[in-house]
Parts: C-alpha cells; structure tokens; sequence
C-alpha cells in the first residue's frame, strides 16, 4: 500500500519551497539579476502582461538591466510599470531602451535584506508545517488505517517535513550569503 498521505505532504512542501524560491529572486543582491523583474506587469494594448514577455532583457556590467522591448510603443508603458513597481530602482529612459541601474548596497542595507529573507523563511515554514499538520489530521481521521500504519505514516511525514525546513534553511543561508557579499 503506497502512502498516498506522504504524496500529497510532499506536493505540499514542495509548493511552499518553490514559493519561498520564488520570493527569493524578488530580494535584491546589490548585483543586477533578470529575475528582479519577473513580478513586474505592464499595460500592452489593454491586458496586463510580464514584462519579460514584451521585451528582452540583459544585463551590462553587472550592475545595469537593460530592457528592450519589441515593441517600441511599448517603452513608455515598460517604464511606468518599473516606475510603479516595489523595485524602487530609478529607469533611465532612451526612446529605445530602458536602463535600470542597481546601486551598491549599504551594510545597513544589506542586514535589512537578510532580515526580510528570514522572515520570508520563517513563512515558508510555517506553511510546511501547516501541511504537516493537515495531513496528520487525515491520517488520525481515517479509522480504515491499521495503527501501526498510522504511526508509520505520521514518521513518514515527520521526516519529509524536517528534510523540507532542511532545504528552506539551505536556501535562506545561501541567498543570506550572497546578500553580505560585496
């Protein structure tokens, strides 16, 4: 008998470390990263659409994102969407093509970002628990399992639920990492 309880566990957790993965590319590293535009939605021709579908973007120097959408008429919209956006980064606007530069980052900085990664962790947790916790009710209300199969599952779960806080750990220390280093 597979353990149908530990599938959906897993499909649980993985949910929240991608979200958690994906809430890591939004925090700056003082280097500039395509990804730090993903969440950004622009105006085309009356529906919201990703900014990295309507245009290519690059990096130059490192410290530069240069966007270029494909359409020119675009531009303005691109700039105000980046403008408007959480970045908080100033665009620099050519007629063809936008330049977004990424400042250095203080220390002070710097220590404000791994806070917010932290917290960002500490969230990412609290929903794999969550997901623990769901699961173990379903295996506790279903009497058809046999008990000692119950308590089989509930380690089952326990030990994928400390493998997932393991990989969110990971993740943090090693986004933490790369935000202290100059």
């Amino acid at each position: 008998m597979d353990n149908l309880f530990l599938e959906i566990a897993n499909e649980k957790m993985d949910g929240a470390i991608k979200a958690f993965e994906g809430n890591l590319t939004k925090v700056r590293t003082g280097r500039a990263n395509p990804t730090m535009l993903d969440h950004i939605m622009v105006d085309y021709y009356g529906s919201a659409t990703p900014l990295n579908q309507i245009a290519s973007i690059s990096i130059q120097e490192g410290k530069t994102l240069v966007i270029k959408p494909f359409d020119r008429n675009s531009v303005k919209d691109a700039e105000k969407a980046i403008n408007a956006s959480d970045l908080g980064l100033p665009v620099q606007n050519n007629g063809d093509v936008l330049r977004v530069t990424v400042p250095a980052l203080t220390e002070e900085t710097r220590k404000g970002f791994c806070k917010d990664v932290d917290k960002m962790a500490e969230e990412a947790k609290v929903q794999i628990r969550n997901a623990r916790r769901d699961v173990n009710e379903d295996i506790k209300k279903d009497k058809t399992i046999p008990e000692d199969l119950s308590k089989s599952y509930l380690e089952d779960i326990q030990k994928a639920t400390d493998k997932a806080i393991e990989k969110i750990d990971t993740l943090a220390k090693a986004k933490q990492k790369e935000i202290m280093t100059i």
